[in-house]
């Protein structure tokens, strides 16, 4: 075994930042890896709700509902270049990526094959979501808040404030 610390960067657009993607990072963090990068993407393709800063600054709020262990080993970075590029800048040697369900699997599968092609030293690790976490996403987060439905399961009380401001706003 290394003496070297074990990196990982949990990449993702966080738009906004889910119970589901908590528990990866917690999982991540706690399990895996002796330092997490949660690696917030700029993403402008995506047309996020929040602006790269604000996402930076939703999971960083987010980390404050996992235990002390876990919030002590992750740092949170935006990040606008190609992944496999920010992962060999941080350092890092795994790359953690969530999957929901079957439909995941063979995009993040491609995905991770491009990342080894370009990147030897680097490994994807894929941790399934937990049961109650299975079926949320960030898009449905926010159709169902923009529609006034309840999503305060789904995201931590703050995320749920800012959300709810941000579509008052317009």
């Amino acid at each position: 075994m290394s003496s070297h610390p074990r990196v990982g960067v949990y990449p993702g657009t966080f738009d906004p930042i889910t119970v589901g993607h908590l528990d990866v990072i917690a999982r991540s963090a706690l399990h895996l890896v002796d330092k997490l990068i949660v690696a917030v993407a700029e993403n402008a393709g995506k047309e996020p709700l929040f602006n790269v800063q604000e996402r930076v600054e939703l999971v960083r709020e987010g980390l404050e509902v996992l235990p002390a262990e876990a919030q002590s080993v992750i740092e949170v970075r935006p990040f606008d270049n190609l992944l496999i590029h920010f992962v060999a800048d941080a350092g890092a040697s795994v790359i953690v990526r969530g999957l929901r369900a079957v439909s995941d699997f063979e995009y993040e599968f491609q995905m991770a094959a491009m990342n080894r092609r370009l990147n030897l030293q680097v490994e994807t690790v894929f941790l399934m979501s937990s049961d109650r976490n299975q079926f949320i996403s960030s898009r449905f987060v926010k159709e169902i808040g923009r529609l006034g439905g309840d999503v305060t399961q789904f995201v931590t009380p703050k995320v749920h404030d800012r959300l709810m401001r941000k579509f008052k706003e317009g």
